[in-house]
């Protein structure tokens, strides 16, 4: 059973910067490959970023790639999204989440995910 906590949320001018971060406890966290989602009010949740358990390949969705860079240090067993130039619609709950695909591959599909943090609120504003 893996736990995830996310951290790094908060309020943001738009074209700010916020880092958010992602403790995992209670597994190998090098055996999984994470994802990065987000949910805004009103609509369903989407796959923001992914990274697969080396860190040698990532994925982005279209609106936030240039913007948005995920990265994991497998030593500290945490996973980054350090966010850039962020604009109002990157307001959201953001949600880090586990699969345990260990491969040079990365999923974007949430129903791949196995374990899921509680979920850390970025509000940018304009």
């Amino acid at each position: 059973q893996v736990q995830l906590v996310e951290s790094g949320g908060g309020l943001v001018q738009a074209g700010g910067s916020l880092r958010l971060s992602c403790a995992a406890s209670g597994g190998t966290f090098s055996s999984y490959a994470m994802g990065w989602f987000r949910q805004a009010p009103g609509k369903e949740r989407e796959f923001v970023a992914a990274i697969n358990w080396s860190g040698k390949t990532t994925y982005y969705t279209d609106s936030v790639k240039g913007r948005f860079t995920i990265s994991r240090d497998n030593a500290k067993n945490t996973v980054f999204l350090q966010m850039s130039s962020l604009k109002p619609e990157d307001t959201a709950v953001y949600y880090c989440a586990a699969d345990g695909l260990k491969s040079t591959a990365v999923r974007i599909g949430g129903s791949f995910y196995e374990y899921w943090g509680q979920g850390t609120q970025v509000t940018v504003s304009s």
